[in-house]
């Protein structure tokens, strides 16, 4: 058994890639036992012993990268930069200004509109609230101590 480690080990993972996709073909549960072995061990540099830490940081910084590029593609049209038409470029700038203030007067407009249904949600419940008092009993049925 040893012997066959070290040999595929010598060839590398597309070896040990190879075992687990036969393995699964012929036996599913021994293709799942080694594809644990291989985590396990760290064959596939993925697992804790090999490059611990490592790609979590990697991970990170790519995120990094691309939320960057996404903010740099946002303000300069989408990476399109310069058209080499100076009329084009105006009127392509003048457009995504009005669409943003457009999008930022909806956002004010959605949240005026959620601000008076919650107005409109709390006065009706005052107004019950005070009614119940008037009848000496609260909102949900029960009599007010006296």
């Amino acid at each position: 058994m040893n012997d066959m480690v070290m040999k595929l080990d010598e060839y590398g993972r597309p070896a040990w890639i190879g075992l687990m996709v036969v393995s699964f073909i012929l036996f599913w549960p021994v293709g799942l036992a080694v594809l644990a072995f291989l985590l396990w061990s760290g064959r596939m540099g993925c697992g804790s012993r090999m490059n611990k830490g490592r790609w979590p940081s990697r991970f990170a910084d790519k995120m990094e990268r691309t939320a960057s590029a996404w903010s740099n593609d946002v303000r300069t049209g989408f990476g399109a930069g310069s058209s080499g038409n100076r009329a084009f470029d105006e009127y392509r700038e003048a457009t995504l200004r009005r669409l943003e203030e457009e999008q930022r007067e909806f956002r004010d407009f959605l949240d005026n509109l959620r601000h008076a249904k919650d107005r409109a949600e709390f006065d009706q419940f005052m107004s019950s609230r005070k009614t119940a008092a008037g009848t000496g009993s609260e909102p949900g049925g029960n009599p007010q101590p006296a």
